[in-house]
Order: C-alpha cells, then sequence, then structure tokens
C-alpha cells in the first residue's frame, strides 16, 4: 500500500490581541472563513479520505484541523495533537511522519510555517515556496511504510490554497 501525506498550514490568525503568547492565538475572520471552505475542497476536489488527523496543539492549529475535520466528517475527538509540530524543524516534523503507524495510509498533517513548507520542499525535492494560510499540498510515496520517508522520497500531487478557488470563481 502507498502513503499519502496531506500537510496544511493553519488558517489565518488574529494578531490583534496584545501581548497575546503565540501558542494562545485563535483564528480571524478570515481564518474562520477559509479553514472550513479548504476542508471541503479536500472532501468535493480531492475525495480525501485521512486514516489519521495529526496537528500541532496551538489554538490557531487545532481550531484549523477541528473545522477541516468537520468537513471531512472525520471525528474531532480522534485528532492527534502533538507538541512537536509546534515550531517544528524539518527534523522534528520528519521524525514525527517518520513514527507514524504503517496501519495508516493517509495521513493530514497541520502544522506551522516556516517548517511546514520546508518539510514539504525536502520530502519532495521540490520548490513549494511558503505555504499561504490554509494552504495545502498533497504528497505521495511509493511505498508503504512512513519510516522510509526521507529527502526526495515523495511526489507532489496537488497544491491548492484559498485564494486559487477566488480566482477560478471570478
Amino acid at each position: 500500500m502507498f502513503k499519502h501525506l496531506v500537510l496544511m498550514r493553519h488558517a489565518k490568525s488574529d494578531w490583534s490581541v496584545t501581548g497575546q503568547k503565540d501558542f494562545d492565538r485563535e483564528l480571524n475572520p478570515r481564518g474562520n472563513r477559509d479553514a472550513p471552505r479548504m476542508g471541503g475542497r479536500l472532501t468535493q476536489e480531492k475525495g480525501l479520505k485521512p486514516d489519521l488527523v495529526i496537528a500541532s496543539p496551538a489554538i490557531r492549529t487545532s481550531n484549523t484541523a477541528k473545522y477541516v475535520c468537520e468537513q471531512l466528517k472525520f471525528p474531532e475527538e480522534k485528532i492527534v495533537f502533538d507538541e512537536e509540530i509546534y515550531e517544528g524543524s524539518v527534523r522534528s516534523l520528519l521524525k514525527v511522519v517518520n513514527s507514524l503507524d504503517d496501519s495508516c495510509n493517509t495521513v493530514l498533517l497541520v502544522g506551522h510555517n516556516p517548517g511546514i513548507s520546508y518539510l514539504a520542499e525536502y520530502i519532495t525535492k521540490q520548490e513549494i515556496g511558503e505555504l499561504p494560510t490554509s494552504g495545502i499540498v498533497s504528497i505521495h510515496f511509493e511505498f508503504d511504510s512512513w519510516s522510509l520517508i526521507s529527502e526526495g522520497t515523495g511526489k507532489l500531487e496537488w497544491y491548492i490554497y484559498p485564494k486559487d478557488a477566488d480566482e477560478e470563481s471570478e
């Protein structure tokens, strides 16, 4: 069985609360709009049915994951929150991916920049650039163990983000 990793950057967050810790930032109105929209696109356009959803426990990321999972009909209580994803480097994010249970074939990982973008570029050896908020990349692997994922082992399948849908509807 092949492996399919879908990487998503959290939705747009609110910077308006002075003195608020980065970890505690909520989504702003645009983020609250975009996260469910992108979840809907994953369902309607891509037919995504993840076996596992794993996310940073930061408020903006956990809320993004919950909105997306609602659209995917993935039970919110089954989302796994992993501290390694918050402020995760490529090395720490790769460690998270490499330790995934091989019984899961399709995994959605919701995280933060720059780590999530760097991970996508590292495992695909493609220049993807900085994922925008709510941006999503899908990566396919031609083997059946997450532990084999390393530099250049993945193939970029698709890349979607909120503004590309806005451009198509204009």
